[in-house]
C-alpha cells in the first residue's frame, strides 16, 4: 500500500469529545480496484470502528441521541443539554438528523440479526403474532407486528391507512424474517380481519386467527348502546345542564374569593355534622354548600372505571346524579336555610337538574340500563377486565393448570349464555327492544365464533412438550401504543398527535425493544456494545453512510396504492396557488359549449 493522501478532519465522539484527526489514507500499489471501479484505498480502522461515514459524528452519539429521542422521549433541547454536560456542542438540525440515522441503523441491525432473532423464537415453540395499527384523526397510520410471548416488535411500517393491501405485504415480510407464527391474535377491524385471514390462507398449515376478547365486548357495547347514547348526551346539551352548573360553580367560586378556603372548611364541618333535618347553613357556608352541590355534579366521570365508552356510560351516571340530587335538593328546600340568597340558589340549583325529568330521558336511559346489564353479562361470561398492564412474561406463556381451566370455564359460560339468550329471547310483542338487544350480541358470537378459541399451542416433544397459552387479548400492543403516545405528548407536549405521528418515522417503535433485555443479548450482547454493531454495518462499505445507501436503494420501491388521508406531499402540491391559478386559466380559456336551439314544432 501506497500513501495517497494525508487528510485533516474533525470528529466527535462521547468517548473523546470534539477533536481534530490526521488521518493517512492509503492505496493498492498495484491498482488493485475495488467493485465500483475505484482504486483500492484503505482508511485508518481506529476511525472508521468510531466516526460515522462521510460525517464528524461518532456511532456512540448517534445511538446516545436515539435512544435519549425514541426510549425516553426526550425533547431536542434537553438531549442537546445533555450533550453540553459532555462537552458536545450540537445544534438542533444535527440532531434531528441523527435521530433518523439512529433508526436506520437499529432497523438494518435488526434485520441482519434476523436469523439468531428466528433461531431464539423457535426455540420458544414459535411466537403468536399481535398484530394492530394505530394512528390519530386518520394521519400517521402505524403498523405493527409483536411477538406476544417475547413482547419484542418483529415489524414496523408507516401505511397509508388500514386497509387489507397495505397489511398483507409486511406480514408475509415478517414471515419471511422469523418464520411462521402460532397464531393470529389482532382485533375486530375489517382491514386486519381480512388481512389475517388472507395471511392464514396462505400458510401450509393453517393457525389459529383469534379476535380479541376485549375488542369483542367493547364492539358489542357501542353496537348496543351507541344510539341511545347519543340521544341521552344530545339531550343533556339541549338543556345545557353542564353548561348551566359550570357557570354557577363559577359564580360562587368567584363570589367567595379569598375566603375560599374558610368556606371549604365550613363545608366539611357541615357534612360531618349528622343533621336529620337536612338544613343548609346560611351565609358563606351555605354558599359553598350549594357550590359543592354543583361540583358534585359535574364530577360524574368518577362514577366510570376509566375504561372509556361502552363500559363507561358517563351520561348515563349523570342522569343518576342528577336524579339524586334532585331530590336531596327538595329534602333541602323543606327545611329552608334563613339566608335568602342560598335559598334562591337551591331552587336554581333545583331547576337545573329537574329536567331530567322529562319524558323524552325516558326512553334512552331505560335502553341503556337494559343493554349495559347485558354487557356485563357477556363480559361477565369471558371474564374480560379492564386493560391492565402486563410486565414481560419470564415463562413467555407457559400454561398452568389454572389457565387452562380457566378458559375451558370461559368457554363453557359463553355456551351457557348464548343459551340463556335464546330462552329469554321474545319472538314478538311489545319487547322489540329487548329482542333486538339479543340479537346483536348473538349475532357477533355467530360471527366471531370461530376466532374465539385456540389460544392453547402444544410444543413439540423436541422442545419438552407442553402447551402454552395465547393472550385473550391483544391489549398487550394496545398498552405498546399507549405508551408510546404518552412518550410523544410528553415530548412535543400536544394532546392530538395527528402530525406528530405523521412524522414519526415507521421504524420508531422498533426503539422499544432496546427495553428486553433478551433481545439486546442477541442484537448486540450489551447495550453498550450497540455503537461498535452500527460500526460493523459499514465495514463493507465506508463510501456512504448506511443511511444514503438505504435512501438510494429505496428510491424506486413501488408506492402504495391504496386508500388513505391525504398524505402532507400531496397537501402541498394540491394547495398550492399556482396549481389553483393553472385550473382557473385553463377553466377561462374554454368557453362553456352552448345547447343547440330546439326546433319549433309545425303549426298545421
Amino acid at each position: 500500500m501506497n500513501v495517497q493522501k494525508t487528510v485533516t478532519h474533525g470528529g466527535v465522539t462521547l468517548a473523546h469529545g470534539e477533536f481534530q484527526a490526521h488521518e493517512t489514507v492509503l492505496e493498492c500499489a498495484t491498482g488493485c480496484k475495488e467493485a465500483n471501479g475505484r482504486v483500492l484505498t484503505l482508511r485508518q480502522p481506529s476511525l472508521a470502528e468510531i466516526l460515522i461515514p462521510r460525517s464528524p459524528m461518532g456511532y456512540d452519539v448517534m445511538t446516545r441521541v436515539g435512544i435519549a429521542r425514541y426510549l425516553e422521549s426526550q425533547q431536542r433541547e434537553e438531549i442537546r443539554t445533555e450533550l453540553k454536560k459532555s462537552g458536545l456542542s450540537l445544534c438542533s438540525g444535527v440532531i434531528s438528523k441523527l435521530e433518523r440515522r439512529f433508526l436506520d441503523y437499529l432497523w438494518a441491525l435488526h434485520i441482519k440479526r434476523a436469523p439468531k432473532l428466528r433461531e431464539r423464537l423457535e426455540k420458544d415453540g414459535g411466537w403468536p403474532m399481535h398484530l394492530d395499527a394505530t394512528g390519530e384523526a386518520g394521519r400517521g397510520t402505524l403498523l405493527v407486528v409483536f411477538a406476544g410471548w417475547r413482547q419484542w416488535v418483529l415489524g414496523s411500517w408507516k401505511i397509508p391507512s388500514e386497509h387489507e393491501q397495505a397489511i398483507l405485504p409486511r406480514l408475509r415480510a415478517v414471515q419471511a424474517l422469523f418464520g411462521t407464527p402460532s397464531g393470529a391474535m389482532h382485533d375486530c377491524g375489517r382491514a386486519v380481519k381480512e388481512a389475517s385471514k388472507a395471511f392464514i390462507k396462505g400458510l401450509d398449515h393453517p393457525i389459529p386467527d383469534l379476535v380479541c376478547h376485549y375488542h369483542l365486548a367493547r364492539d358489542i357495547g357501542k353496537d348496543l348502546m351507541a344510539g341511545a347514547y347519543e340521544k341521552l348526551r344530545a339531550l343533556f346539551r339541549s338543556c345545557e345542564v353542564c353548561g348551566r352548573l359550570r357557570a354557577m360553580a363559577r359564580d360562587l367560586g368567584r363570589t367567595l374569593g379569598a375566603e375560599i378556603d374558610e368556606a371549604r372548611q365550613e363545608v366539611d364541618a357541615w357534612m360531618a355534622t349528622p343533621d336529620r333535618s337536612h338544613r343548609v347553613r346560611s351565609g358563606r357556608a351555605g354558599l359553598a354548600t350549594v357550590r359543592a352541590l354543583a361540583q358534585w355534579l359535574l364530577d360524574y366521570p368518577a362514577d366510570g372505571r376509566d375504561e372509556g365508552f361502552p363500559f363507561d356510560v358517563p351520561y348515563l351516571d349523570l342522569f343518576e346524579r342528577c336524579r339524586k340530587a334532585g331530590r336531596a335538593l327538595e329534602a333541602f328546600l323543606c327545611a329552608p336555610p334563613d339566608d335568602a340568597r342560598v335559598h334562591d340558589l337551591l331552587k336554581r340549583l333545583h331547576r337545573i337538574v329537574v329536567v331530567t325529568r322529562r319524558r323524552e330521558f325516558e326512553s334512552p336511559v331505560r335502553i341503556l340500563k337494559e343493554r349495559r346489564g347485558l354487557l356485563g353479562e357477556f363480559r361477565a361470561a369471558l371474564r374480560v377486565e379492564a386493560k391492565a398492564h402486563r410486565a414481560a412474561q419470564a415463562d413467555l406463556g407457559l400454561a398452568t393448570p389454572e389457565a387452562l381451566e380457566e378458559i375451558r370455564e370461559v368457554k363453557a359460560a359463553l355456551g351457557q349464555l348464548v343459551l340463556s339468550l335464546r330462552e329469554r329471547r321474545p319472538e314478538r310483542g311489545p319487547a322489540k327492544d329487548t329482542r333486538e338487544a339479543i340479537d346483536i350480541v348473538l349475532e357477533h358470537i355467530e360471527r366471531y365464533g370461530s376466532s374465539l378459541w385456540g389460544h392453547a399451542i402444544c410444543l413439540p416433544p423436541e422442545l419438552g412438550g407442553g402447551v402454552r397459552l395465547i393472550d385473550r387479548t391483544n391489549n398487550l400492543l394496545e398498552h405498546f401504543f399507549d405508551d408510546g403516545k404518552r412518550g410523544e405528548r410528553r415530548r412535543s407536549g400536544r394532546q392530538n398527535l395527528a402530525a406528530d405521528l405523521e412524522h414519526l418515522p415507521g421504524a420508531a417503535p422498533l426503539a422499544a425493544n432496546l427495553r428486553c433485555p433478551d433481545y439486546i443479548e442477541v442484537l448486540c450482547g450489551r447495550l453498550e456494545d450497540l455503537p461498535k454493531a452500527f460500526a460493523e454495518l459499514d465495514a463493507a462499505d465506508r463510501s456512504k453512510s448506511l443511511s444514503a445507501r438505504t435512501a438510494a436503494a429505496s428510491s424506486g420501491a413501488e408506492v402504495d396504492v391504496v386508500r388513505a388521508s391525504m398524505p402532507k406531499a400531496d397537501r402541498k402540491i394540491i394547495r398550492a396557488d399556482s396549481l389553483k391559478k393553472k385550473i382557473l386559466a385553463a377553466a377561462a380559456s374554454r368557453a362553456p359549449r352552448r345547447a343547440e336551439p330546439q326546433a319549433k314544432a309545425a303549426v298545421g
